[in-house]
């Protein structure tokens, strides 16, 4: 005998039954104005998600407009890049990110979600056309009144492997470039099984995700619905049901002699509910399903129109305002989330004006901090790091500046360094002991690659602590420290 003694009163999920199975979601499609703009703004996102990898090649800009290499260690946003040293610009640029989201979530509610985030776009722009397109339902959406040629159910998703294909080949491009995409396509799987394997793999994210998955994702996966009771307050835009003006709810009548007209403008008709992409209810309030598409709003918009009765049963306001309160557009959080991105974006921009072309690092060898040389000069031994931030190659000549240096070696001067690569080589710098003031001498080394880029560092060499040693008593007029260890130079 079945049990009700677990069985829910209602669907726990919008995407389930009572009984626990798969609850499949064929949303009418509702037009209106608030469709119609989403529509011109999702294919714009798409023209823009297509075209960004390819930039740089469309302008002649000398690096991607976005590239996230995590292979290399090496991260580009609007043409700025960020290596495994800029661990502080890389954070400031994602917390400012975070604390936009989390401001235009206090103003405007999940508008992200419904218009502007991929998995909406794809979903709602491209896989649910395809979909109406071959169960006859394109334009209106809703399940098929008749049942769906078997062929035609193949042929769906056969275009479906299409566009997560090229949906594959577009997102991987930010993360390895159209240069490499291009030599994966064009040669055999076999010079590159591994590249293969991945876009294989992330094909098969794609076919899953929007074949399958599909609204789950919004409902079940993505933690930003679950954030929304800490990120909204009761002045933040959302998808609202008035139900002052809609309850009672039910279906309009003539009321006879003496009867009351009723109150409530909602008919029950229940197309909110029909065209809710995630299956939810409007009309049972804020809901972490709801992303805020106003699917709802263009479907309730005509049938209040043809009752005569003013638009807005549903419609984009706030909590505060359904509930009769004034509106507050000044409030903690609002105030407060613009001042920390403020603070961010000028650390930021400081941070960014500051750097160059290359990063320059002079470092001690390990052993001995000087040598004293047969001819009495005095030697250092260090090491220079070059990182070339550019994505071209560059040769970064090493010289002295001024007469104090005697000579310097490097094993190359230039040292040529590959596009976005560092080389560390060692310095050995030779000066007169004369030039020593108790034991250190600050010289300068200026590095420039003939290209604009140029920087004068300066560098602290140790030396003997006095003058050199007295021959006729073959004793040290002076003293030399006993710390012999490492130095480092600045």
């Amino acid at each position: 005998m079945p049990s009700s003694l677990l069985e829910p009163e209602d669907r726990v999920l919008s995407t389930l039954e009572k009984d626990g199975s798969r609850r499949w979601l064929s949303p009418r499609l509702s037009g209106g104005s608030f469709l119609t703009a989403r529509r011109m703004f999702a294919y714009f996102l798409i023209v823009a998600f297509t075209l960004t990898p390819y930039i740089h090649l469309l302008f002649g800009l000398e690096k991607p407009l976005v590239l996230l290499d995590i292979l290399h260690r090496k991260f580009i946003l609007f043409g700025f890049t960020f290596l495994p040293t800029d661990t502080i610009l890389l954070a400031l640029t994602l917390v400012t990110l975070l604390v936009g989201i989390f401001l235009m979530t206090a103003l405007f509610g999940r508008v992200w979600c419904g218009w502007a985030c991929p998995q909406t776009v794809y979903m709602e722009f491209v896989y649910r056309p395809i979909e109406r397109l071959f169960e006859g339902t394109k334009g209106k959406g809703g399940k098929s009144r008749k049942p769906v040629a078997g062929w035609k159910r193949v042929a769906r998703y056969g275009v479906y492997l299409l566009v997560s294909m090229y949906l594959a080949h577009t997102f991987l491009a930010y993360f390895v470039g159209v240069e490499s995409l291009a030599k994966w396509i064009t040669s055999s799987p076999f010079e590159h099984p591994v590249a293969f394997v991945i876009m294989a793999a992330v094909t098969g994210a794609m076919m899953f995700d929007f074949g399958f998955f599909r609204e789950q994702t919004c409902i079940i996966a993505c933690p930003y619905g679950r954030l929304q009771s800490a990120l909204l307050d009761r002045q933040s835009l959302i998808v609202s049901y008035d139900k002052t003006r809609g309850e009672p709810r039910g279906k309009k009548r003539k009321p006879s002699e003496g009867e009351a007209e009723q109150a409530g403008d909602c008919v029950d008709c229940h197309l909110c509910v029909d065209t809710c992409p995630t299956g939810i209810d409007i009309r049972d309030g804020l809901q972490m399903e709801c992303i805020g598409c106003a699917q709802c709003v263009d479907a309730c918009t005509p049938v209040m129109a043809k009752l005569g009765r003013d638009a807005g049963l549903i419609r984009y306001s706030t909590q505060a305002a359904m509930d009769g309160e004034s509106a507050g557009l000044l409030r903690p959080r609002v105030v407060i989330y613009p001042v920390i991105m403020l603070v961010l974006l000028t650390a930021l921009t400081v941070l960014l004006s500051v750097k160059k072309s290359a990063d320059v690092v002079m470092l001690r060898n390990l052993g001995n901090p000087f040598t004293l040389m047969e001819d009495g000069q005095v030697s250092n031994s260090m090491r220079i790091k070059i990182t070339n931030r550019r994505e071209m190659a560059a040769a970064y000549q090493v010289e002295p500046v001024g007469d104090v240096v005697t000579r310097i070696e490097l094993a190359e001067n230039p040292l040529a360094i590959d596009p976005g690569a560092s080389r560390t080589e060692g310095v050995l710098i030779v000066l007169p002991r004369s030039a020593f003031t108790k034991g250190v001498c600050d010289i300068v080394l200026h590095i420039s690659d003939g290209a604009g880029f140029e920087q004068a560092i300066t560098c602290r060499l140790l030396g003997p602590y006095g003058p050199a040693k007295d021959k006729a008593s073959n004793t040290p007029a002076g003293s030399i420290p006993e710390t012999t260890g490492q130095g480092d130079a600045s």
